[in-house]
């Protein structure tokens, strides 16, 4: 029989056990070699993953915390059983009837609400909780009520002191109730690490604690997260400076800079002088020093300005007020801005110029 495909009938019948088969495997060299990369690898994403997810773990029950408690406050708003309280203690004993708690502890046993140590701040100053007892260690030295320790049934443990000047408004939905309390939490309770910024948040009436520093720059040690004052009116300026705070004139109905003033002075603390706003101007530009009224032009570092509680936008500008007036209508600050830091005056009026206060 002929085949035109050319193949012989020996050819094409020839056994398969003579045909070649050719494979190549992975030496055990290779083997451990490829192991090691992925060990690496492994070695060095797993902890940035892990620190990632505690992160956000943190961030959404410090989220969770506040929708609740501003919740709870507006109900005691709207059922006018917010304000009117001489003390912490009854203050919270309403406040439980909105928002779980599983234990109340008085000022006199925090340690079985919080923990003992707490490591606070942006330099992570260690912070014993058994110093802590009043207002006053809050930066209220007027408030003049106790601090009381708190179990939320989330798991979340507090620190509360509560504001008897706090308003009500039972008509108006716009009322949170942030300015009745003073609040030191923990999101993961009892646990590890109790450091400011991941498990341990406050809310912007804890204007200092204890005679900790929140930062400490260059020497000056400033005592709270910047934050943005509440503004005063001219009667409210007139009452402060009576009562000592260092302003000279009133004027404004909606005076932001003496609302600072007056803010760090009731907390025992004062407003930075242009001196020491250049100081954390040399911090975040990365200078040896900064002159108290020195204009620089070099690149902001906006990873120090964030830890040092700053709040701005990437590429925008924030503003700092010191203690120097200039006018009833003007004071002075610091521009930070992403390529230069300014000496300049701003309207006490702004309401976006932010305040850190100086511990002595």
């Amino acid at each position: 029989m002929n085949y035109k495909s050319g193949f012989t009938l020996s050819e094409v019948t020839e056994p398969r056990h003579n045909i070649r088969h050719w494979s190549k495997g992975f030496t055990l060299a290779e083997v451990l070699i490829t192991l090691g990369i992925i060990g690496v690898v492994a070695a060095i994403t797993i902890p940035v993953l892990v620190a990632e997810y505690q992160n956000r773990a943190w961030d959404t029950a410090d989220t969770v915390f506040n929708r609740k408690l501003e919740e709870a406050l507006k109900t005691m708003n709207t059922q006018q059983t917010l304000a009117g309280y001489k003390n912490t203690e009854d203050f919270v004993n309403e406040l439980s009837k909105h928002f779980k708690i599983n234990k109340i502890c008085k000022n006199d046993n925090l340690l079985s609400c919080f923990s003992d140590k707490i490591y606070w701040g942006v330099d992570k100053e260690e912070i014993d909780i058994s110093t802590i007892k009043t207002s006053k260690n809050f930066g209220h030295e007027d408030w003049n009520t106790n601090i009381v320790g708190v179990q939320f049934a989330n798991g979340t443990t507090s620190l509360i002191a509560y504001n008897p000047d706090c308003t009500q408004d039972p008509y108006s939905n716009q009322v949170t109730g942030t300015d009745c309390l003073a609040i030191l939490y923990d999101t993961d309770g009892f646990k590890n690490p109790n450091t400011s910024g991941k498990d341990l948040r406050q809310n912007s009436n804890v204007i200092k604690l204890g005679k900790g520093c929140y930062k400490k720059v260059n020497d000056v040690c400033y005592a709270n997260e910047p934050f943005i004052p509440a503004a005063i009116n001219s009667t409210e300026c007139e009452q402060a400076k009576a009562d000592g705070a260092p302003i000279e004139n009133c004027y404004y109905d909606n005076d932001f800079w003496a609302g600072a003033v007056k803010t760090c002075h009731d907390a025992g603390t004062r407003l930075p002088t242009s001196a020491e706003v250049g100081k954390l101007a040399a911090y975040i530009y990365n200078l040896p020093s900064v002159g108290e009224q020195e204009g620089i032009r070099t690149k902001r570092d906006d990873n120090k300005a964030s830890e040092a509680g700053f709040k701005f936008t990437p590429g925008a500008s924030f503003y700092v007020w010191s203690n120097l007036e200039e006018t009833p209508y003007r004071s002075y600050g610091r521009h930070f801005n992403p390529t230069t830091s300014y000496w300049y005056y701003n309207s006490r009026y702004y309401h976006y110029v932010q305040t850190v206060c100086v511990v002595d």
